[in-house]
């Protein structure tokens, strides 16, 4: 009789193809070799380390765990698509998505995913975290008066950021902006 071998869990999370890690407060618990590739890290430099050192700001940081709340509170998981960090400095796309492992404790323990889209989606102007911010939600699909609902500023604040990034883009619809932003050719 030929027993099945006992699937040995830990080499499949260190060399998983994607970028993954567990996490206990925003705190790296344990990642992958794939995670740390991606963000230019020896695995044993982010062990230890806050999710602050993948963000480009503090800002943007805190911004993204308030925005997470609600939504891990209400179900259990997060996903998106944002620019995130290198050692190096070097800002990139990246799709990150999160499952808690206890219900009632959103930014408690967890496991994520991160995937570096940038080839996808090359970051090609130079953005404020703001900016950035709201070029995230819109890729998402979102209109203003959402943006401004989930960030907590005035719709016409939300205008006034997607007009600079319209400028930035050389966008002369909201659409080509979308299109710019996620690195497709515009609509003709």
């Amino acid at each position: 009789m030929n027993l099945p071998q006992a699937i040995d869990y830990e080499t499949i999370f260190l060399h998983a193809p994607v970028g993954m890690c567990i996490s206990e407060n925003r705190v790296i618990q344990t990642c992958n070799e794939a995670l740390a590739a991606m963000f230019g890290y020896a695995r044993a430099a982010l062990v230890g380390e806050s999710f602050r050192v993948l963000y480009p700001t503090m800002d943007e940081f805190l911004r993204t765990g308030d925005r997470i709340i609600p939504i891990m509170n209400a179900k259990g998981r997060y996903s998106d698509e944002r620019i995130m960090r290198r050692a190096s400095e070097e800002l990139f796309w990246c799709h990150v998505s999160g499952h808690a492992l206890v219900a009632n404790q959103p930014l408690g323990a967890g496991i994520w995913t991160f995937e570096d889209v940038s080839e996808k989606r090359p970051v090609t102007a130079q953005l404020t975290p703001r900016e950035r911010e709201i070029a995230a939600l819109l890729v998402e699909g979102k209109t203003s008066k959402l943006i401004a609902r989930q960030i907590d500023l005035s719709p016409r604040t939300v205008e006034m950021h997607r007009a600079k990034l319209m400028r930035k883009f050389a966008a002369a619809t909201s659409s080509e902006l979308v299109h710019k932003l996620v690195g497709l050719q515009s609509p003709r």
